[in-house]
């Protein structure tokens, strides 16, 4: 088990890096070379800045029972296909019972654009979505954990 974080505007690095950390899990950090991430844990992976390059690292470098961090759908529904574990960066756990629904309002809301309408915008982060992305994180990894003991 790893922790694979989608780094291009991720607002849990350092989170991540200290529950990595705690619980001595490998940490890879993607990012393309835009962004000016390092860490004194784990490993950072930048690539090159073009459409979708950070996400098609991360689906080339997974493995089964990863744990991803990502607020994009798109890399969500990819991962889960590998049979990893999935995050955003506000706790929500994305699963295969969530995830269509998830893309089919993300479509939505783009024709809503294109039409020159509006939809609510994400709500800003709070102190309690940073603890539910501690708590949840932990117990994927609690839960990964348990599955491959067995």
């Amino acid at each position: 088990m790893r922790i694979i974080v989608d780094g291009d505007s991720c607002p849990v690095i350092e989170e991540s890096k200290n529950i990595a950390e705690e619980k001595n899990i490998e940490l890879i950090i993607f990012c393309d070379y835009n962004h000016n991430i390092s860490t004194n844990y784990g490993e950072v992976k930048k690539v090159d800045q073009s459409f979708q390059s950070v996400d098609m690292q991360i689906i080339n470098y997974i493995q089964e029972n990863d744990i991803i961090i990502t607020d994009d759908y798109g890399l969500a529904s990819l991962v889960l296909s590998k049979k990893c574990l999935v995050i955003n960066s506000k706790g929500m756990v994305y699963n295969d019972t969530n995830i269509d629904n998830l893309l089919m309002r993300r479509h939505i809301n783009k024709k809503i654009r294109r039409a020159g309408g509006k939809h609510p915008s994400p709500s800003k982060r709070t102190k309690k979505d940073n603890k539910n992305f501690k708590k949840n994180l932990l117990n994927l990894i609690k839960q990964n954990k348990d599955n491959n003991s067995n």
